[in-house]
């Protein structure tokens, strides 16, 4: 870390649950990011100004005009331009000790394996079930802690899942897949813009304190937050040993 690094990541190095080895492990870590719209806005954001190495952004969309309500990682001047790169340009701009390597196309099983194998965390903040279970599943078969996270309309829920612990539950523990998508979307339910921002900042929370080589005081927990009442719930989530994705991992 030089002289610049330093002062940048003071406030941080200042934390003695991070430190200056706390700060090293971010900048050499990878976190994969699965989507770069209202979640992984902020979420990227965070992880970019923190200092995290390198940053992985996948997502295949493209900016719309109805995303900047909440999508804050976007501009006007990127509207039309794919999501992962727009999200490369902005955080380029925050912090070039982040190498953002944006993936702007969907990917298949075998690729995402890959992109999962390479990094130290996974950020799932993707907007469908599909996705979701893709993503546990590569979590699950290269044993990746994964943080969870989705928002629609005033209901934020967050879940981390440390996969490379033999007794942790995995998403599919949560929410079985009945290969059916409730097709719940923000585009026809709406959602409450700064609770995409909570969602994802607690997101990039979890996996900056992952990649510090602190304990997730999340992990096997769910954490529900209704935007409305203001009222959050917390409960834990059992791992199903019968579970056909993580149920033959470990004893």
């Amino acid at each position: 870390m030089d002289d610049r690094q330093l002062i940048r990541y003071s406030r941080h190095i200042l934390l003695p649950q991070i430190d200056l080895a706390g700060q090293e492990k971010l900048l050499a870590g990878h976190v994969l990011l699965i989507g770069a719209g209202g979640l992984g806005s902020p979420a990227s954001l965070y992880l970019a100004s923190a200092g995290v190495g390198r940053l992985t952004v996948c997502d295949g969309d493209v900016v719309d005009l109805t995303n900047l309500q909440r999508q804050i990682v976007h501009r006007e001047a990127t509207v039309g331009v794919n999501k992962a790169e727009s999200a490369r340009r902005a955080l380029a701009e925050i912090n070039p000790d982040c190498r953002v390597t944006p993936v702007e196309h969907r990917v298949g099983p075998a690729e995402l394996a890959d992109l999962v194998a390479a990094a130290d965390v996974v950020v799932d903040a993707c907007d469908n079930f599909a996705t979701r279970h893709a993503v546990n599943r590569a979590c699950v078969a290269a044993r990746k802690p994964l943080v969870s996270g989705a928002a629609i309309r005033f209901a934020g829920q967050i879940a981390v899942f440390d996969l490379r612990r033999d007794d942790a539950p995995c998403y599919h523990c949560l929410f079985p897949d009945t290969s059916a998508d409730d097709g719940e979307r923000c585009a026809t339910m709406g959602v409450f813009a700064p609770l995409t921002g909570m969602v994802g900042a607690i997101q990039a929370g979890e996996a900056i304190r992952l990649l510090a080589g602190l304990d997730s005081p999340l992990a096997g927990q769910l954490v529900l937050f209704d935007a409305m009442a203001m009222e959050w719930q917390r409960m834990k989530v059992p791992r199903d040993p019968g579970c056909p994705v993580c149920g033959g991992r470990g004893t």
